[in-house]
């Protein structure tokens, strides 16, 4: 897979995602790497997670740190 093209991997959105478009995407790139993209701009900018920072982000919503 070429991680610089990130239309060749799979999207995937929340199936909570409203039907307003106002979503992200998250998609798996290898090697742990997590991307995520804005899904109303799928050829815009992708940030790319290492395994670490994907954790800790993930750990952070179980937990309720981004509650508001």
């Amino acid at each position: 897979m070429n991680i610089n093209n990130h239309n060749d991997v799979m999207w995937k959105k929340s199936t909570r995602s409203a039907v307003n478009g106002n979503c992200v995407e998250v998609a798996s790139l290898g090697e742990g790497r997590v991307g995520v993209r804005d899904s109303k701009d799928s050829s815009g900018p992708v940030l790319v997670f290492t395994p670490e920072e994907w954790g800790a982000f993930v750990g952070g919503v179980r937990d309720g740190e981004f509650d508001l």
